[in-house]
């Protein structure tokens, strides 16, 4: 394929970076991340959740992991801010009778305190003392995160301008003690750094242009010279591959 059709292609890939929720099948078996992984998200989440449970899921998404864990509606609720996402979870998650509420992570909550047995956040912000006023006594929190460090090899790949890291205390030994501090029990903590890895330059468009965060100013005709340098990698690895950093952390609420 020549630069004027790798051009077009790129262009195409920016053009049409919308998600809904949190769905990246679109370049699925071009991309490849997370399955290596020394914890299992979903098996932790089952493993302290149980019917009778109160459930609170925040920065939901599109609620596609929260439905599947198929918790009764009547103990569920959610919160959501991105404004895309938000209109997705009134349309899906209330006439299910979820108590769903448009919320930012950072800030207070719009639920009594100690509502919740559990609460789940994965991917999400979330402020501490917040989760510990909502908990119920000997609640549990459970957070899987990305890191502070998290694709910058494909960050530096991509951009004339490398940005500073864009959420510098995203680091597990941080936010443990945040929540160590204001009195929760650490019940689970781990951190690793895994591939990620692409097998489609086109792919790394699309990917660059939903992670906007991370990717800053990103647009291909503006990074043109790298994007070719990205593909003359692929032709001559057969793989571009970075680096994701992801922590899980699960804490119980001390009375």
């Amino acid at each position: 394929m020549d630069k004027e059709e790798l051009l077009k292609l790129w262009l195409h890939e920016e053009e049409i970076a919308h998600i809904h929720g949190w769905d990246f099948s679109h370049i699925n078996g071009k991309y490849d991340e997370e399955h290596d992984l020394p914890w299992n998200y979903e098996k932790i989440v089952r493993q302290y959740l149980s019917l009778e449970m109160k459930l609170l899921d925040i920065d939901t998404g599109g609620g596609e992991f929260l439905l599947s864990l198929n918790h009764p509606y009547y103990n569920t609720a959610a919160t959501e801010f991105y404004q895309p996402n938000v209109e997705l979870c009134k349309r899906k998650l209330l006439p299910l009778g979820i108590d769903f509420q448009k919320a930012d992570g950072n800030y207070k909550f719009p639920f009594m305190d100690q509502s919740f047995d559990i609460i789940i956040n994965r991917h999400g912000n979330f402020n501490p003392k917040e989760i510990w006023r909502m908990l119920k006594k000997d609640g549990i929190f459970i957070t899987e995160q990305v890191g502070a460090e998290n694709d910058r090899k494909l960050v530096e790949l991509l951009l004339n301008d490398v940005p500073d890291i864009p959420f510098p205390n995203q680091y597990l030994k941080i936010i443990r003690a945040d929540f160590e501090t204001i009195g929760f029990s650490v019940i689970e903590a781990d951190e690793v750094f895994r591939p990620i890895k692409f097998w489609d330059v086109g792919a790394l468009v699309w990917f660059a242009r939903i992670i906007e965060w991370e990717f800053p100013n990103f647009h291909v005709k503006d990074c043109l010279d790298n994007l070719y340098h990205a593909q003359e990698i692929l032709e001559r690895k057969g793989v571009i591959e970075g680096k994701i950093h992801r922590f899980l952390l699960v804490v119980k609420k001390r009375i």
